[in-house]
């Protein structure tokens, strides 16, 4: 496996910290020395950030390993740190929330005000039947509430599994029946590329036949018409009368926090479970360390949607927990325009913002004239997650967001994971572009080989964690055998996260996407990363996708998708002159053995609503098969302007 990722890019370019920037970091070179010297002490200063009601008596029990016990016998309320000690701090004047509606309605929330709702939330949760350790579904769009039904459960105890707000009646009804879920909090639907989308049909439909279900709670956001049974009620109409007094309870350091399920295409999702103290603790350091949080200057604004890992942790958790003012978007980003998010980060002055690679790549296909328009001066601070980011991508947030100034934090981690796992420090690292660089200060990640040996510098394998860590996913809920199986049979004592990586010349990280996104070619093992990377450096293309495709000579064949950039030419021979330049253009870049057997021009890639795109759906056009679910895409009419094109001659297979 070793020579399975062959180190084909070499990545020279280095961007050390503003000096300014790095005499003011929260977080030094001295963090990594301190964690080196006692990971656990470490992590007990850390936790120490927070409130605790009562203290631990050990920081790790990792004596039932795979199953972990952080803050052992130590009693917290996460609702109660992440509002109540700002609030009895004095700061209850701060705004917690910008909220821009996709309208273009508003509404701010200080921490008193998120405070007061959250409390009228619990107490109408608790009126509702629920008491802690029951779970609550939370299928929501964009909107405030979708945040303070968080910090309600929290509060009271009660598990969380939020549903992202795109899922189809069936998805959303199978995880309510995994978490056997009790009450369900909804809106009437939200705004979605200027229009609204509605919501409550499909809860509706999903409670037919859901059984546990006792309660629907309704927010109203766009005034669609919705059927009302009588389980339902209108969050209006029970949490906004309900009393804002509540006391919060201290809980376990291990209660479940939430269930949050990865969305499986065909096995049975997983339902990732987390809890309180570990969880909390490391959202909030690595919120502190990774962004350099400011909280009484900052304002930050994390582009994800409150219905994946990211906008449990870096949304709701950790801004939270540490004091943050942040802006929240409901909508698209090209929504009635496309500079929408740079019009916002004017707006509210944002000055930490972390997106997605996948909409870095758009933002460059729509044209670097869009950016330059708005001034952008307030940011000081760039993040990527989601995937990896090619460094061209890199390259263009740094200069076109960046003002070419700005450290660029890309990190790697995982819904399993809980919080930030592998990224530069801001104030600290010489970031190299594509690379998450290194472990943050208390993880202990490594690459191996399939013996489960370190690689050399310069040498790919697996990416693996050594080491517990505070935020890690204590099971799959209901399904311990599946926990082990899935993540800890592969090597002995050591995580696998499913993804291959390699080290480079100086032992820093570069992140490859999943294993099974590697393709066989010749008896060459190449990573679809790799050659994304090699065509979007080319000046024409704006963003590529790679799958690998039976081929009777070489095994698997390289197939690529390509979105050129707006103003290229695509049309008849000047597309299949651009086609056959960009395979040479790879090979160049890779060497010949990485050359696309196919290259197809497309206006648009199959997405999920989260930004992830769908390899699956391309390999089944690549190997002309049936096409399979797509109803977790963004566009599904995608499919069928990428499915036509294959019979139309936009490839080069000489």
């Amino acid at each position: 496996m070793s020579e399975a990722f062959e180190n084909l890019l070499r990545e020279t370019r280095e961007f050390p910290p503003p000096a300014e920037f790095a005499a003011n970091a929260n977080v030094t070179a001295e963090a990594y020395d301190a964690a080196a010297a006692d990971r656990l002490a470490f992590w007990e200063q850390q936790a120490r950030r927070l409130d605790w009601a009562t203290e631990w008596d050990q920081v790790l029990d990792w004596s039932g390993a795979p199953f972990a016990k952080w803050f052992v016998g130590g009693r917290l309320n996460v609702a109660y740190n992440c509002l109540d000690r700002h609030v009895e701090a004095g700061l209850g004047d701060r705004v917690a929330i910008h909220w821009e509606g996709e309208p273009g309605d508003t509404r701010t929330l200080t921490y008193a005000d998120l405070h007061r709702l959250t409390c009228q939330a619990a107490n109408a949760l608790t009126d509702l039947g629920v008491t802690a350790g029951d779970r609550v579904a939370i299928y929501l769009p964009m909107i405030p509430e979708a945040a303070v039904a968080m910090l309600a459960c929290a509060r009271i105890g009660a598990t969380h599994s939020v549903v992202f707000g795109g899922f189809s009646a069936d998805a959303l009804a199978s995880r309510i029946a995994d978490a056997s879920a009790k009450v369900v909090i909804t809106a009437d639907g939200g705004y979605r590329r200027g229009k609204p989308s509605a919501l409550k049909p499909t809860v509706d439909e999903a409670v037919k036949r859901s059984p546990s279900v006792e309660h629907v709670l309704v927010v109203r956001r766009t005034g669609q018409d919705v059927s009302f049974a009588g389980t339902d009620h209108w969050w209006h109409e029970t949490v906004e009368t309900a009393s804002p007094e509540h006391t919060a309870q201290p809980f376990d350091a291990e209660h479940p926090l939430f269930i949050l399920y990865t969305s499986g295409t065909t096995a049975k999702p997983k339902g990732i479970l987390h809890t309180s103290g570990g969880y909390l603790t490391q959202t909030a350091y690595t919120a502190h360390a990774v962004f350099d949080l400011k909280p009484a200057t900052d304002v930050y604004w994390c582009t994800a949607d409150i219905g994946w890992v990211t906008g449990h942790s870096y949304i709701v958790y950790g801004p939270l927990a540490n004091g943050a003012t942040q802006v929240m978007y409901e909508g698209t980003p090209d929504t009635p325009h496309k500079g929408r998010f740079w019009e916002i980060v004017d707006k509210y002055q944002v000055s930490i913002l972390y997106t997605a690679p996948t909409l870095i790549r758009t933002m460059m296909k729509w044209g670097d004239d869009i950016p330059a328009g708005y001034d952008l001066s307030s940011l000081r601070l760039l993040g990527s997650v989601g995937e990896p980011i090619n460094p061209e991508a890199w390259m263009w947030y740094r200069e076109h967001v960046g003002h070419d100034a700005l450290p660029v934090v890309d990190t790697w981690w995982q819904t399993e994971t809980g919080s930030m796992m592998i990224s530069p420090l801001p104030g600290v690292t010489a970031a190299k572009p594509g690379s998450a660089m290194t472990p943050l200060p208390g993880i202990v990640a490594d690459v191996v080989d399939d013996q489960g040996q370190s690689v050399p510098n310069g040498g790919g394998g697996y990416l693996v964690l050594r080491e517990p860590w505070p935020s890690m996913l204590r099971t799959i809920w209901g399904d311990d055998a599946r926990f082990v199986d899935t993540y800890w049979s592969r090597f002995e004592g050591m995580y696998f996260a499913g993804d291959g990586a390699k080290k480079d010349a100086d032992g820093h990280i570069w992140l490859l996407g999943r294993v099974d996104d590697v393709m066989l070619v010749s008896g060459h093992n190449i990573s679809t990363t790799e050659v994304e990377s090699a065509l979007v450096s080319h000046p024409s293309v704006a963003e590529a996708a790679v799958v690998g495709a039976t081929d009777p000579t070489t095994g698997q064949a390289i197939v690529a998708f390509t979105i050129p950039r707006g103003t290229v030419d695509t049309d008849g021979a000047a597309g299949e002159a651009l086609i056959s330049e960009l395979r040479d253009h790879v090979a160049r870049t890779l060497g010949p053995i990485a050359k696309p057997r196919q290259i197809m021009l497309v206006p648009e890639l199959p997405k999920t609503r989260s930004g992830k795109i769908m390899r699956r759906l391309l390999r089944d056009v690549a190997e002309h098969r049936t096409l399979g679910d797509v109803t977790t895409l963004q566009d599904s009419s995608v499919m069928d302007l990428i499915a036509s094109g294959m019979g139309g001659g936009k490839s080069d297979e000489d």
